[in-house]
């Protein structure tokens, strides 16, 4: 049943249909004034889509309305050319996602080698890694972060939504070297060795 919208509602509706970018509640407010409970309204509105051909969405604090995932394929006119991201590239965005804000050097310390001059270029140009600013301390190196773009791309709400070590884990997505140190509780071989002789 389509409940009836007060007119606060709809104008809500009505600014995030016409905004060509998604919405904080904040840039959202001067369009539809003081008159109802934001938050609460677009709660209700994205209730309301939920099941319809568009749905609104709220990524990292902007919301903005998207085709339904099981429909984006009739919309589809064209066929991007999917770049597949390297390996390098891959464990560098992983790195960002679950330690950000880092630097470079933080990256290269994680990873234990030297990130290839491209690699955050390639990151920064599909729009899913920025520069946040910079870390206080000797040569001021610039600090990366994770954009609203990457939230967006991987249907995540939020960095809160990215999988933990047990989701990792049940997928299967462990390197069994990581699971066998892991077992040994973050002892080398050498260490577990000496211990039993």
């Amino acid at each position: 049943m389509i409940r009836e919208m007060d007119d606060f509602a709809r104008a809500v509706e009505a600014a995030l249909f016409a905004a060509e970018e998604p919405l904080t509640p904040a840039e959202l407010r001067p369009h539809v004034g003081d008159g109802g409970d934001l938050p609460a309204t677009l709660a209700q509105l994205a209730q309301d889509y939920a099941g319809r051909g568009v749905n609104l969405v709220e990524r990292g604090g902007r919301w903005h309305f998207q085709t339904a995932a099981d429909l984006a394929h009739i919309l589809r006119r064209e066929r991007d050319e999917t770049r597949k991201l390297s390996r390098a590239a891959m464990e560098t965005l992983a790195i960002i996602a679950y330690h950000e804000p880092v630097s470079r050097a933080e990256i290269e310390a994680i990873r234990g080698v030297q990130v290839a001059k491209g690699t955050l270029d390639v990151l920064m140009e599909a729009g899913w890694v920025r520069p946040v600013g910079r870390r206080e301390v000797p040569g001021r190196p610039l600090i990366y972060a994770t954009s609203v773009e990457f939230l967006s791309h991987f249907g995540l709400s939020s960095r809160r939504d990215l999988p933990g070590l047990d989701d990792l884990r049940a997928a299967g997505l462990l390197d069994p070297i990581d699971l066998a140190l892991e077992g040994l509780g973050g002892q080398s071989v050498v260490e577990k060795d000496e211990e039993e002789a």
